[in-house]
Parts: C-alpha cells; sequence; structure tokens
C-alpha cells in the first residue's frame, strides 16, 4: 500500500472543492470523463433491457452478440481481422484490464518499459505485480516516440512487456504505421510483449483512419490492443472495453478475470453491441463536437499568448507552461487567478514537467470563457 499514495488527482479535486466553497466561479478542465451523452439509440437500447426482469444474472464473459460485434468493429473501422472466439476479451473498462495484464506476464523484478508521460494506470499495474518500470521518455524533438535505441542493453535483457499509447494520454499524438513497425521488430527481436492502449481512437481531426496496432503485419504474434467505449462513445460510467489480438495472451488473462469477476451487467452488454454495430454516424459527429473545441481553446490560448501546438487526437491539450513555474504551481496559480483547473503535467510522470493537461470536457461557449478568464489573469 506504500505505493499507492494520494493522487494529484484527488488533490487538485479537494482544493477545486475549496474554491468552489469559497464562492469562486470554477471552470473544470482537468479531467478527461466525457460530458456528452451516449448516442440515443444506445440509451434506449439500455432503457429496454433494463426493464427485462431476465437480464440481471452473472453474464461471466462477453456474449457471442458483444463480441461478434468487436470483430465487425475492427474490420469495418481498422481493417483488422478477430477471431471472436479466441483473439477478444470482454472487460470492465480498460483499466481493468491494463493493471491486471502485468500479473499474468510478469514475475517480480521482470522490467516493463513503459512511456514517460503517461496515464498513471500503467504503473499501478507494475507496481502491483511487483515488476520495475523503465520509463522511456517522450519528447518534442522526437515528436513524442520513445527512442528504442536509446534503451539500455541491460534494460532490454530483463523487459518482458511494453505499453504504448497512441492517440496518446496526455500527450495527443497519432501513431505512424512506421513506428508501429519499428516497434514489432524490436519486440520479435527481445521477446517482449507490446500492449497497446487504443482508447482514444475514434477521436482524431485528420483526414485519416486511426491506425490500430493490430494492423500492422507480425503485431498479432507479439502484442495486444486496448480498446473502449469510454470515450468513443461516452459510455465511460458503463465500464465496458474489451482486449484484442494474441490469443495466448487473451487466454491467460481470461483465466485471470475468471476468478476475479462474474462478467459486465447484460443490459450495458447489448447496448454496447449496438453501439459498435451501428454508431458510425455518432462517432463522426463526435468527432466533429471534439475538433471544433480543440479550435476554439487552442486558437483562443495562442490569441492571447500561450503558444499550444494543435493536436490531431484525443480530447486533450498538452499545454508547455510559461517560464517561472512548476507544473504543480502553475496549476494551482491558474486555479487561484482564473478559476480555471487542469492537471499538473508531472502528475503523469517526470517528462511530463513543464506542460499541463487540459481536457476538452466543456461546450464552446465554456472554452471560450475560460481562455477569457484565463487572458485577465495576467498569468501568462
Amino acid at each position: 500500500m506504500t505505493k499507492f499514495k494520494t493522487s494529484v488527482f484527488s488533490e487538485m479535486a479537494q482544493y477545486k472543492k475549496k474554491k468552489i466553497a469559497e464562492g469562486k466561479e470554477i471552470i473544470d478542465l482537468s479531467i478527461g470523463s466525457p460530458d456528452l451523452p451516449p448516442p440515443t439509440f444506445m440509451m434506449d437500447e439500455l432503457a429496454r433491457s433494463v426493464c427485462d426482469e431476465t437480464q440481471y444474472g452473472y453474464t461471466l464473459t462477453g456474449t457471442d452478440e458483444f463480441l461478434s460485434a468487436v470483430s465487425f468493429f475492427y474490420r469495418n473501422r481498422y481493417n483488422v481481422e478477430l477471431d471472436k472466439e479466441t483473439e477478444i476479451l470482454q472487460l470492465s473498462g480498460s483499466q481493468d484490464g491494463l493493471v491486471h495484464l502485468p500479473l499474468i506476464l510478469t514475475d517480480p523484478g521482470d522490467v516493463v518499459l513503459m512511456p514517460d508521460p503517461c496515464y498513471p494506470a500503467y504503473q499501478i499495474g507494475i507496481d502491483l505485480a511487483r515488476a520495475e518500470a523503465y520509463r522511456m521518455p517522450l519528447k518534442k524533438e522526437n515528436n513524442f516516440f520513445p527512442n528504442l535505441n536509446e534503451i539500455p542493453e541491460t534494460v532490454v535483457k530483463k523487459a518482458k512487456l511494453m505499453f504504448l499509447n497512441y492517440p496518446g494520454n496526455p500527450v495527443p499524438v497519432m501513431p505512424t504505421k512506421e513506428f508501429f513497425e519499428e516497434v514489432v521488430a524490436f519486440a520479435r527481436k527481445h521477446s517482449i510483449v507490446v500492449v497497446h492502449d487504443f482508447a482514444y481512437s475514434e477521436l482524431n481531426f485528420t483526414n485519416e483512419k486511426p491506425i490500430s496496432f493490430l494492423s500492422v503485419d507480425g503485431a498479432k504474434e507479439i502484442g495486444v490492443e486496448f480498446n473502449s467505449l469510454s470515450k468513443s462513445f461516452n459510455m465511460a460510467g458503463c465500464r465496458i472495453a474489451y482486449l484484442a489480438g494474441n490469443h495466448h495472451i487473451i487466454k491467460a488473462l481470461g483465466r485471470l478475470k475468471s476468478n476475479l469477476d462474474y462478467g459486465v451487467f447484460m443490459p450495458i452488454q447489448k447496448a454496447a453491441t449496438k453501439a459498435l454495430m451501428e454508431g458510425a454516424q455518432f462517432l463522426d459527429k463526435n468527432r466533429y463536437i471534439y475538433k471544433a473545441r480543440r479550435d476554439v481553446l487552442v486558437d483562443g490560448l495562442n490569441e492571447i499568448g500561450w503558444k499550444i501546438d494543435t493536436p490531431d487526437a484525443t480530447m486533450f491539450i498538452w499545454a508547455p507552461i510559461p517560464s517561472g513555474f512548476t507544473s504543480l504551481k502553475f496549476t494551482y496559480e491558474l486555479i487561484d487567478r482564473a478559476g480555471v483547473v487542469v492537471t499538473p503535467g508531472n502528475a503523469f510522470g517526470e517528462y511530463g514537467e513543464g506542460y499541463v493537461r487540459i481536457a476538452l470536457v466543456q461546450h464552446e461557449g465554456k472554452l471560450k470563457k475560460a481562455v477569457e478568464k484565463i487572458k485577465k489573469s495576467n498569468i501568462l
């Protein structure tokens, strides 16, 4: 338990509550929880199923319909063929799998390669397995990709697992096929399992389709990919996701999960199935909304002197902070002086220092107001 201290996210939430209690108007752009509803047809399916008295038993695993829907979705969105019987595992949210996967793939003392900055759940899973994390820096000069050639040979020999996340959280960068091909070759050479977190797959703002890691030749031989309905279909509270890819890893995690839980509530499975099968138009609409929000916020902040690159994907802005601040100090100053809450970059790792993460989880009018409040604060 000494590994699991109070997180920066909890500290920021408490400070925000304190400021609200003092009467300060707060605009919260910190937590990446969608403020938009799921598609109406999905909610209708959920409502119907919830009223069916036969739907309240244990599900144990993903239904055949859900697994078929995932297979359909991957074929149509990413040109990836998945065997629903052996290459897909339903999860109670992707964090469920991300945290538990190191338990089945590493022994105490093994090394796990992980990006820095990154989603904190990767470190939690490594700690639970009593493995050792080796942090791969994501630097702007390298387009926020890890330099695999810089990993020491002594580390590579002990490495069993590598986490990747593109499009990323907190760094909203799109992957390239060339980078994924490099990863596959590296993993094959050193017998390392690759785990790609693809939770933001559908929040991309380019004209190109998102690239699934599993679409690269050889990826299924050495890796798996997590995907979720939390961000793509605004179903974060429903807690439903899946792991796809290498059948040996799928089987092993399924074996562990059969000893941990009793499956996802049937009405949620039915609603998720419908979303995957019929949600293409909704995904386009959702993407347009986030793209418009991105443009409002980034353009507005650039106009008042906060120079920020325009991201190609996700619901986040990765913003360099003004000189003279640490990430944490700037975050508190922004709350005190502007009433705007963001997340300090160091919450995601050592190489997040010097940045803050800003979530696009408010409507355009509220984002414009946030820009105006920051301008009036003179913090820049």
